[in-house]
């Protein structure tokens, strides 16, 4: 437990209420009783990114920048207060700044995270756990891309280091294929699989990938010189947003999974080590 009061951000509906709490810009409310994450207390995130980890990524949403003092307890991307203060309201524009990470992405409104590949053109394109380049598709929408030459925004397959995804206009859910009507099998590991999307979406092993985080707020307290002198807006801000490799930030997450939840990784259809160790860096033990 700390009391201070720090800067971090809520979203809530479009009528200003979440989890029974109707709330007023400029007013402060209380919560009584001990502060737990996912129990008692206000919920917020320091990232305004992370708050869509747990809220749909729309514009029917409204996010706030707020002051949060009391009790306050955090976790990896996710904090809770006794007492929280809606500051002000972000404009939808300022939102998509803050979502809008990739290295090289010129996509505006880009809701895959993480995307480190370089000169993404695909749009909307699906599969997961593939390796390769060039992905040229159209309507790309994934996640820690790391194939290179990707530009596109709405990236949506996930945990992909390649590219060559060609799939264009189709109409089934997240298809790969030219005017599909149903769901398609979805690759993983570079291979099809009996898997659709929505199953890969459901499985253990997809929850866990959530679960990594390569964005950290380090406090202004914890900073060394040379990450103040690289980040003077810290002064105001009170901390900044630090940058996590993804495979430093799935190995940190590996080690502590148990190995029950790493074994949801080895379930997955077209298990390949070669493959994930590329990705994650994870090496077999």
């Amino acid at each position: 437990m700390e009391k201070e009061i720090i800067k971090g951000y809520k979203v809530t509906d479009n009528d200003m209420r979440c989890r029974g709490y109707q709330y007023e810009l400029g007013k402060t409310y209380n919560q009584p009783g001990q502060v737990e994450l996912c129990g008692n207390g206000f919920h917020f995130c320091v990232s305004p990114a992370h708050c869509f980890n747990y809220y749909e990524f729309t514009s029917d949403n409204r996010v706030f920048e707020i002051e949060a003092s009391g009790d306050i307890v955090h976790g990896n991307d996710k904090s809770a207060c006794s007492d929280i203060t809606l500051v002000r309201e972000l404009t939808w524009e300022e939102v998509l700044k803050f979502v809008n990470q990739g290295v090289g992405n010129t996509g505006f409104g880009n809701t895959g995270d993480w995307n480190t590949g370089d000169r993404n053109t695909g749009y909307r394109n699906t599969g997961d756990w593939n390796t390769g380049d060039r992905n040229t598709g159209y309507r790309n929408t994934g996640d820690w891309n790391t194939g290179y030459r990707n530009t596109g925004y709405r990236n949506t397959g996930d945990w992909n280091t390649g590219d060559r995804n060609t799939g264009y206009s189709n109409t089934g859910y997240r298809n790969t294929g030219a005017f599909c009507t149903g769901e398609a099998p979805f690759p993983i590991f570079n291979q099809p699989s009996n898997w659709t999307e929505h199953q890969f979406k459901q499985s253990k092993a997809y929850s866990l990938l959530c679960q990594v985080d390569t964005k950290q707020w380090v406090p202004s307290s914890h900073m060394s010189d040379a990450e103040k002198e690289k980040y003077p807006s810290h002064k105001t801000a009170e901390g900044y947003l630090k940058d996590i490799p993804f495979k430093e930030a799935f190995q940190n997450k590996w080690h502590n999974w148990s190995a029950e939840s790493r074994r949801a990784f080895f379930d997955l259809p077209n298990f390949s080590w070669e493959i994930f160790t590329e990705i994650t860096g994870v090496k077999p033990e």
